[in-house]
């Protein structure tokens, strides 16, 4: 455990500043990362870029299970480390990589056998398929050192470690601009790999930072107690990690749902709609990152002072990061919403498009102030062990609360295009409110107390 972090002692304005910022920067070169892979595959061909992004919605199911894994892992060491108890949480470390190994076989089994349905689905043709397939199928043959990295990485992060992952991303952004133009276009005994280069380049990153984060593993306090026999499998311990990490994979597949839903409005308004909110949602997901940065600070200091049972520590957690992200989106939001349309025009030169855009990044400046909200409840949600409840939140806030009051506004009302935006901000906003009103008697029923959440 790094010794400059102490989870359940330091002030919590300081540890908010010393675990969001390098998670916020790791997450930032993550979005790097992903725009040089589609700018590489634009100088293969469009049609690597469309099977590129045909890809990505079967590649999310690999996000998806890691972030439950990730939270899962962080969760259950962090609360041991919290009471104090190092050996359970080594066993923890070794039994998230069982786990990570497991859940790695079945996800490589789904990606290869159900990619084509999944892609003719999108409406890709027997082409696009067979060059989509030479991308997925070395990721899906790769997942298995993704997964043990965010393994890793969730023993890291439940003592506060942010720093070590966020190395990873910044080196393996440049590690990948090399690597992608010499295993896509070949240099010398290295042949010409074509869109299947993007996805060796991949893996050959991952690859690189799963050593580097496993030094850091066993570099770190727990490794005391990590001894070979924790590696047998201990199925007590294999069913907690699933109970804590289901609900969070099908909280992130719910994301999925729902921009598929948002998609389908905006779809009925032409593809030139549907470009500018691409490109403006690019837009706002890199405001976004320090409340994802957030959202693993949160949850790796809530999860320590969990186990530690001090329960103060957690209200005053949430109150000042929620003060924070509030905060920062409302000062984004001031750049979102006088600079929409200079942003949006980064990513498009069609004034259509960028029109649409714009329309879509004010909406977005008004919600965001908001956005903090949901992040910070799912990562105390997760933090003491109640994980169901982030998966209640994301099926009403994602699937059917937004999807029920868009039908009513677009087929019923006859509603215009900014009318999807403008009942994305209510719904949002009310769900919002509903959430901050419920999490004061949420903690209270765990933490068997009577206290207000919002009084200093």
């Amino acid at each position: 455990m790094s010794k400059s972090i102490k989870l359940t002692k330091d002030p919590i304005w300081t540890l908010l500043r010393k675990v969001t910022i390098p998670a916020s920067v790791g997450s930032l070169f993550q979005t790097f990362y992903n725009l040089v892979d589609t700018w590489f595959a634009g100088r293969i061909s469009a049609e690597a870029i469309g099977a590129i992004a045909k890809s990505f919605p079967i590649y999310f199911t690999i996000i998806a299970i890691g972030v439950g894994l990730s939270a899962g892992t962080n969760t259950l060491i962090g609360n041991n480390i919290g009471s104090k108890n190092i050996r359970r949480a080594s066993l923890f470390v070794a039994q998230s990589i069982i786990y990570a190994v497991a859940l790695s076989i079945l996800v490589t089994l789904f990606g290869l056998n159900v990619s084509d349905f999944l892609l003719s689905l999108m409406g890709a043709d027997q082409e696009g398929i067979i060059l989509s397939r030479k991308y997925l199928d070395i990721i899906f043959y790769g997942t298995i050192i993704v997964l043990i990295q965010i393994s890793l990485n969730g023993t890291l992060n439940a003592q506060g470690d942010t720093k070590s992952y966020r190395n990873v991303l910044i080196f393996s952004f440049f590690l990948n601009i090399f690597l992608n133009p010499l295993f896509i276009f070949g240099y010398g005994f290295i042949p010409a790999f074509g869109i299947s280069g993007l996805a060796i380049a991949t893996v050959i990153s991952q690859s690189v930072g799963l050593l580097y984060l496993a030094y850091k593993v066993y570099s770190c306090e727990l490794k005391k107690y990590l001894k070979p026999q924790c590696f047998i499998p201990k199925y007590d311990l294999l069913i907690e990690l699933l109970y804590q990490s289901t609900p969070v994979m099908f909280s992130m597949l719910f994301i999925g749902v729902g921009l598929f839903n948002i998609l389908y409005f905006i779809g009925q308004f032409g593809d030139l709609a549907t470009a500018g909110y691409g490109a403006a949602l690019r837009i706002e997901q890199v405001f976004l990152l320090p409340v994802i940065g957030l959202n693993t600070a949160v949850l790796s200091i809530g999860g320590q002072n969990f186990g530690a049972k001090s329960y103060d520590r957690i209200r005053e957690l949430y109150r000042k990061a929620l003060f924070f992200g509030s905060s920062f989106m409302i000062c984004a939001g001031i750049i979102i919403f006088f600079g929409a349309e200079s942003l949006v025009s980064l990513f498009t030169d069609n004034s259509e498009a960028i029109y649409h855009g714009a329309i879509y990044l004010k909406v977005a400046a008004l919600i965001g102030p908001i956005y903090p909200v949901f992040f910070i409840t799912t990562a105390v949600f997760q933090a003491v062990k109640k994980p169901l409840y982030s998966l209640y939140l994301s099926i009403l806030r994602l699937t059917a609360f937004p999807f029920l009051s868009l039908w009513y506004v677009i087929n019923i009302r006859g509603g215009d295009y900014e009318d999807i935006f403008y009942t994305i901000m209510a719904t949002n906003w009310a769900m919002g409110i509903a959430v901050l009103i419920f999490i004061g008697y949420f903690l209270n029923n765990v933490f068997k107390q009577n206290k207000t959440l919002f009084s200093y």
